[in-house]
């Protein structure tokens, strides 16, 4: 699949926290980094998403907040 999203970051699935709806994945990164991901449960099943699988991390947004103390 070929997507226009420049942001695309290969990970491995670190840990799969089911909730009622949405679930939390949290993606391990190269260099000891980890993203974390809110999705559907439908989103996970359909997906097929367990810890260890090979994931794509695509970040496609408009705005990207950073703040410091």
């Amino acid at each position: 699949m070929r997507l226009s999203a420049r942001n695309q970051l290969a990970g491995t699935v670190a840990a799969v926290e089911v909730g009622a709806v949405m679930t939390v994945v949290k993606v391990d990164l190269p260099g000891g980094q980890q993203i974390t991901s809110s999705v559907t449960k439908e989103a996970v099943d359909e997906l097929g998403l367990t810890v260890g699988s090979p994931v794509t991390v695509v970040i496609k947004s408009t705005e990207v907040m950073l703040a410091v103390d």
